[in-house]
């Protein structure tokens, strides 16, 4: 196909017409899946059981394959990382029952990234901001996105995005204060 050509419709199961968008082809596929294939898979590593890594790496990739048409090309990504995010939430809450005795003492969204704070405070402080703040903090930090990019994860406008990542951070600091304060009145009491 010559670099102008639009390609032909897919007919896709069920009888319905797929159109590519230009240049979604076999090469542009095989491009994203260089460009991106390692940083979907740690960022499905960091929130999920590693072995079950390589299977929602395949499904998110098997994903844009067949929804090639729909992925803008500027934020391939972002669709990646949104994609990546639905898998690994559906894939967690599936057949995972959660005995009331192992219940955790702080909140969970299943991400292992948080867990890897070895600062004993700032996890807990962490732990107590809901899970969109969690959320907006561990996509700046963790996978490095800056708030124009976090809003298309997010599907909101950048705006939204930037005060939504300013008032996490806002948050966290709160809360960081106030974990460490109760933490320093505990230790003084302990020894008077």
């Amino acid at each position: 196909m010559d670099a102008g050509q639009i390609p032909e419709p897919l007919e896709a199961e069920g009888g319905r017409v797929i159109e590519l968008r230009p240049g979604n082809d076999d090469a542009w596929f095989a491009d994203l899946f260089s460009d991106y294939a390692m940083l979907i898979n740690r960022y499905i590593y960091r929130r999920t059981s590693s072995q079950d890594v390589e299977d929602l790496t395949a499904e998110t990739f098997a994903t844009a394959w067949r929804k090639r048409g729909e992925i803008p090309r500027e934020f391939a990504l972002q669709w990646l990382y949104r994609t990546a995010g639905f898998l690994v939430a559906n894939h967690n809450r599936k057949n995972r029952p959660t005995l009331l005795e192992n219940f955790p003492d702080v909140a969970s969204d299943a991400d292992p990234a948080a867990a890897v704070i070895e600062d004993v405070v700032l996890r807990q402080a962490f732990y107590a901001l809901s899970e969109r703040d969690r959320q907006v903090l561990l996509l700046a930090a963790w996978e490095g996105l800056n708030a124009e990019d976090i809003a298309r994860v997010l599907e909101v406008s950048p705006g939204a995005a930037a005060v939504a990542l300013s008032r996490a951070r806002t948050r966290l600091a709160a809360s960081f204060a106030e974990v460490s304060a109760d933490g320093n009145d505990a230790a003084r009491s302990q020894f008077s």
